[in-house]
């Protein structure tokens, strides 16, 4: 049966993914970003199901021993997970799905499911990772220094990626990541799914 494909993409802090995601998703059709779940409270202007599926602590923890999660962790006092079938629902709709989660989420989602497209975003260099951390300035040193520390432990991973993008240049790091989703549309394997009458048909 075809099926869409799932793409996990990872990235330390500054080095731009979620603004790239966001980009592609409003410009290429046929994929989505899965919304993950969350044990934390709702902040003001966020949507239940578009921004996260909120749920409660007992809730997340009965679906962890259930088994419904791809991957989750806890992050300080909150829960973070990614549903299976809220995934599985799309890719068997032929969508293509995109997981933004860190190295160790990406290797539970890897060792449930191979067959997962995995791409590393990096930045340019340490001194222009540092400046986007910095931001507009108000942090202390020490905490530009910590996400720094943060970031570099996270990078150490690309390794255990398939691809890796550079984002030095936005809009080259977007038409990269962009090919990187259509260049898998296209593999053989991939066009025998989706387009089995088609081909049947030439070939009749």
């Amino acid at each position: 049966m075809s099926q869409g494909t799932l793409f996990v993409v990872s990235a330390p802090s500054g080095a731009g993914k979620t603004s790239l995601v966001r980009e592609l998703i409003e410009n290429l059709s046929g994929i989505q970003v899965s919304v993950s779940h969350t044990t934390r409270a709702r902040r003001e202007g966020e949507v239940d199901g578009v921004n996260y599926h909120f749920t409660q602590t007992a809730e997340f923890e009965a679906m962890v021993e259930r088994g419904e999660f791809f991957e989750y962790a806890q992050v300080f006092d909150n829960y973070y997970g990614t549903s299976k079938s809220a995934v599985q629902a799309r890719l068997d709709a032929c969508q293509d799905v995109i997981l933004e989660i860190d190295w160790q989420g990406a290797q539970q989602v890897r060792e449930q499911m191979p067959e997962a497209v995995s791409i590393f975003i990096l930045p340019p260099s340490r001194d222009e990772l540092e400046r986007r951390l910095a931001g507009r300035g108000t942090d202390a040193h020490a905490v530009i220094e910590r996400r720094m520390q943060d970031a570099v432990s996270e990078m150490s991973h690309h390794k255990e990626y398939d691809y890796i993008v550079i984002n030095d240049d936005f809009t080259t790091a977007l038409e990269e990541l962009r090919a990187l989703i259509l260049s898998r549309r296209l593999t053989a394997g991939m066009i025998r799914e989706r387009h089995a009458p088609l081909l049947e048909a030439l070939l009749s």
